[in-house]
């Protein structure tokens, strides 16, 4: 530790430390536009121009470390004040300059009430301007459908362009020109590819880079402000909804440093407008093969007329992608009362058998472990596509230095660099470690790889050979699962699987396989005709236009539920908005049919079931933390040897844009999907 007398008060510091992490560790603020705590150090706006006693000028405090400082001449430690008349003048100074170009309009600008420079211009400015030439313009430019950009604002503090080269991984923003005709551009400008550009938008300190799709729909200061959870992939990302009345009108990150840090995916971002259209907000009846609106009691007793006609064994239930562990587990307890074993929340088929223990389905090292790993082997999936917050996490690591990144599956642009060891089985059958093996192999197994009908086979092989790379050790469980539904983990601990002699989501959605099918948000599954099928959704997507009743839920953002994570960690999603219309929630649309059909829940609220659910699952009542696993299932696992197809893997993702109904309803999603279809595949990038 180094010591350092900030503004009077001595303290100590890492000597690693920049003077603007050691004067904010004593308690003094440091105004700041180009530093970022997870960027790599610019240095070009200066506006945390400190004094260092003994430099003959100001000293950009971002960019001098701790260690750079000479103590006094008899071994005082080194004196830094950031309250002293040089400074004002300084900081007055800077902001006098970054104001000459800006062009003032914050009564129109989205940022409007969240802007930096606005906020430093109050606290560091002054009240007039001595250049009276004219302000310079720049030219707009277009870097695609999210990114709304207004160039002349911009104070070319670069972390647009450093977060694109070294968070996304797709180095597409760069400067161009020299001093005033420095402009910030895509260069062709062509719309940006990565899936987290939409974070630039928080990163830019004035309003140069804004939303595009949220332009001019509200102020900050009307909206309310829920946090929530992301369900468009199962990582998890902590996310703030903001409301107002009943409509969605932004999606931002929260902070949590064990998941998503601070970045969220362009489709956790802009996903709201998919909420509001295309929406189920009355239950509907079909007569004589066409659905009609109905009321609520019309389409329960339709549904009991059906059900009471059927044998036990003749209902079933498939859980789609989306649907919290409240509402899973109210089905499995509605299907269990009727006395059938058929339920599924494998909705994409993967061999995945939660008998065998919590350890073989979640993902072990934990995301925050990412960091951690000194190699990773990657087998299945394409975690850009099916993860891109996981995805740029071991992009961190792997710029960090000293790991090695191997690649089983199809051969995509991860963002980094890895060594490609096959396409498919055979390549996992035939992985042998080499002598020097790493003390924290992270493995990685995508739903790719076990979305087969020998999935069973290939993930035992991924175990053994996993464990024979030393991914199993003391103090270390380096084998992971990447789920890519967000609802699947907290289904899987709850049971939702085929009980003795039940069916599994492939023999359900045959034809006249079973009398009863109950659709909970399956939307990724085409269901032959032959059942009566019953879809508690929000859209008017794939389930909906087979269903024969539907019952009108609510969304994720609609409803307060409990969602399990790729890690195994449960997090609470608060209700932000309503659902539309008749729409209600959907644990309680099967507490209301289960009286109908004379197999009454044993829970009349929210705080019943939830009760009721811990009891059988204590785990799922520790908000965020993980339990961990018992990781003696996954040798076991290891032995279920058996045959296996030389098909090579491939990710379940093709369309990044359009995974889920959501998705599919949002006019920017449509937007963005077309937009990629004429980009050459990621593999050829």
């Amino acid at each position: 530790m180094a010591k350092l007398i900030v503004d009077g008060t001595e303290i100590d510091v890492p000597p690693e430390y920049t003077l603007l992490q050691a004067c904010e560790a004593a308690g003094a603020e440091i105004p700041r536009f180009c530093f970022h705590e997870r960027l790599s150090i610019a240095g070009n706006c200066r506006m945390c121009l400190v004094e260092v006693k003994g430099s003959p000028k100001p000293v950009a405090s971002c960019a001098w470390a701790v260690k750079d400082c000479r103590p006094g001449p008899n071994g005082e430690p080194p004196v830094v004040n950031t309250k002293t008349a040089m400074v004002k003048k300084a900081r007055e100074g800077v902001m006098e300059f970054l104001l000459i170009n800006h062009p003032l309009d914050c009564p129109i600008c989205d940022q409007g009430g969240e802007c930096d420079l606005q906020d430093q211009a109050m606290a560091y400015g002054v009240d007039s301007s001595r250049y009276e030439e004219n302000k310079r313009a720049v030219e707009d430019k277009y870097i695609g459908p999210l990114v709304k950009t207004f160039m002349t604002r911009c104070i070319q503090c670069t972390r647009c362009i450093r977060f694109a080269s070294e968070v996304a991984g797709v180095p597409e923003l760069g400067a161009i020109g020299r001093g005033e005709d420095m402009e910030i551009t895509t260069y062709l400008e062509h719309a940006m590819t990565s899936e987290l550009q939409g974070n630039v938008i928080d990163l830019c300190p004035v309003g140069a880079l804004t939303s595009k799709p949220y332009a001019f729909q509200a102020r900050p200061w009307e909206l309310i402000k829920t946090e929530s959870v992301d369900v468009m992939d199962a990582v998890g990302s902590n996310i703030r909804v903001d409301t107002r009345g009943r409509e969605v009108l932004r999606v931002l990150p929260r902070l949590n440093e064990d998941i998503n840090e601070e970045w969220i995916s362009d489709k956790t971002r802009f996903i709201w407008d998919g909420l509001r259209t295309q929406r189920l907000d009355q239950p509907y009846v079909r007569e004589r093969g066409k659905l009609r609106p109905a009321t609520w009691n019309e389409a329960f007793a339709a549904i009991a007329k059906k059900v009471k006609g059927v044998k036990p064994e003749k209902i079933g239930a498939i859980v789609g992608d989306l649907a919290s562990v409240e509402e899973v587990f109210a089905l499995k307890d509605l299907i269990e009362k009727l006395g059938s074993p058929h339920i599924d929340c494998r909705q994409d088929g993967v061999q995945i058998d939660p008998s065998l223990g919590r350890a073989g389905y979640i993902f072990n090292a934990t995301i925050a472990g990412i960091d951690e790993a000194d190699s990773i082997m990657i087998v299945g999936s394409n975690p850009r596509r099916e993860a891109p917050i996981l995805n740029a996490r071991i992009r961190k690591r792997w710029r960090a230095g000293g790991v090695k990144i191997g690649v089983i599956g199809e051969r995509a642009n991860l963002t980094y660099d890895y060594e490609y060891l096959g396409t498919g089985p055979e390549s996992l059958a035939n992985f042998k470690p080499g002598r020097d093996k790493t003390k924290k192999p992270l493995w990685i197994i995508g739903q790719g790889a076990l979305a087969r009908k020998d999935g069973t086979s290939v993930l035992a092989a991924f175990m053994k050979a996993a464990i024979s790379a030393g991914a199993l050790s003391d103090g270390w469980n380096g084998i992971s699962m990447l789920h890519t539904a967000a609802s699947r983990v907290g289904a899987l601990d709850v049971g939702a699987v085929p009980g003795e002699g039940g069916m599994t989501v492939e023999e359900m959605a045959k034809k006249d396989a079973l009398g009863v099918l109950f659709l909970l948000g399956a939307d990724e599954i085409e269901v032959e005709k032959g059942a009566f099928a019953v879809y508690i959704g929000t859209h008017g997507d794939r389930g909906a236009h087979r269903a024969d009743v539907i019952l009108p839920g609510a969304a994720y953002t609609e409803k307060s539920g409990i969602y399990v994570n790729t890690e195994g960690r449960p997090q609470l999603a608060n209700r932000a908005a309503f659902p539309p219309g008749d729409a209600r929630e959907d644990w309680a649309i099967l507490r209301a049919l289960s009286e109908q059909l004379e197999a009454k829940l044993g829970y009349d609220s929210l705080a019943e079931l939830r009760r009721a659910m811990m009891q059988k699952h204590p785990h799922l009542g520790k908000i965020g933390q993980i339990e961990r696993a018992d990781a003696s299932a996954l040798e076991k696992i290891a032995k279920l040897a058996g045959n296996v197809d030389k098909t090579a893997f491939a990710s379940p993702i093709t369309e990044f844009y359009l995974t889920n109904p959501i998705a599919r309803a949002s006019a920017v999603m449509a937007e963005c999907a077309a937009l990629a279809a004429q980009r050459p595949l990621q593999a050829a990038e």
